[in-house]
């Protein structure tokens, strides 16, 4: 029910994202609608097939295996066997931000990724928190809605200020002012879109990913720290578009990022696995 209710979301937004195309495409002219639909549909398709690699090349994502990956691929390894998975792919990034994220478009093509600041900072316990948190994104199909998230929206703002420019020549059939407010309306219409779908998985893949690892209080741990260092340490990293696909919110600390944070905030994520923890506890 997971999967199938994560693949209707899914496609939702590859259509309201393509009808984000069809609208900028529209507002520069009548000339602009079907190259524009064009793009969107290509677009998807791209998406669909690549995303996941344009977010670990985004990153500098370098793979690591059973010799080169030491106790991190040895944790993916046994969380994934716990879970169900098949084996991810599994990456190290050269960012000192602590972060981590999931990606591909099913779990036979899924991959994990850390920072190299994720490792140094974490203990085990809360490494295995964070990795059994990305391993339920994979487990519930949330990884495919990101990468196609993530890639469309960064690419619609670019494409639709290169047909704007475009539009420039044809100013006897569009409005410039109905032109630029279509632009924005649409960038923002993105934005929107996918923190919508991506701050409810986040609660989900807590509570699985809590059940994963055994103990809710690694995860809890890791979040709490991971907070603290998004605000000082922010994470370089080419494409915000992409900030859906983390652990915790980059740059969280930016009043302006926070207005379409993709995230919940970290503290109604804690008390929420706090929550979890004392009904087991209770339970037991």
């Amino acid at each position: 029910m997971t999967a199938f209710i994560n693949n209707t979301k899914t496609v939702l937004l590859l259509g309201l994202l393509t009808g984000l195309f069809v609208a900028v495409g529209g507002a520069l002219g009548q000339q602009f609608i079907l190259p524009f639909l064009l793009l969107g549909v290509g677009m998807n398709v791209f998406a669909w097939f690549f995303s996941h690699r344009i977010a670990i090349a985004a990153m500098r994502g370098r793979e690591v295996d059973e010799h080169t990956g030491g106790d991190l691929y040895r944790i993916v390894r046994d969380l994934s066997a716990r879970a169900g998975l098949p084996m991810p792919r599994v990456y190290v990034c050269p960012h000192e931000a602590p972060n981590a994220f999931a990606t591909g478009r099913s779990p036979r093509h899924a991959a994990v990724a850390v920072t190299q600041g994720l490792l140094r900072s974490l203990d085990r316990d809360e490494i295995e928190g964070v990795i059994a948190h990305e391993l339920a994104h994979i487990k519930n199909r949330d990884t495919l809605t990101s990468c196609v998230a993530a890639t469309i929206s960064g690419v619609l703002a670019s494409v639709a200020q290169w047909g704007f420019l475009l539009g420039g020549h044809h100013r006897s059939n569009t409005n410039p002012l109905v032109a630029m407010l279509t632009v924005v309306l649409a960038a923002v219409g993105a934005a929107v879109i996918r923190a919508a779908i991506s701050r409810s998985r986040e609660f989900v893949a807590d509570a699985d990913g809590a059940a994963i690892a055994g103990s809710p209080h690694g995860l809890i741990s890791a979040l709490q720290k991971l907070d603290a260092f998004s605000r000082r340490v922010p994470l370089v990293q080419p494409n915000p578009a992409q900030n859906s696909l983390f652990i915790v919110e980059p740059l969280c600390g930016n009043p302006v990022s926070r207005l379409f944070a993709s995230h919940p905030p970290v503290e109604a994520r804690v008390n929420a696995l706090l929550r979890l923890g004392g009904a087991r506890a209770a339970a037991d």
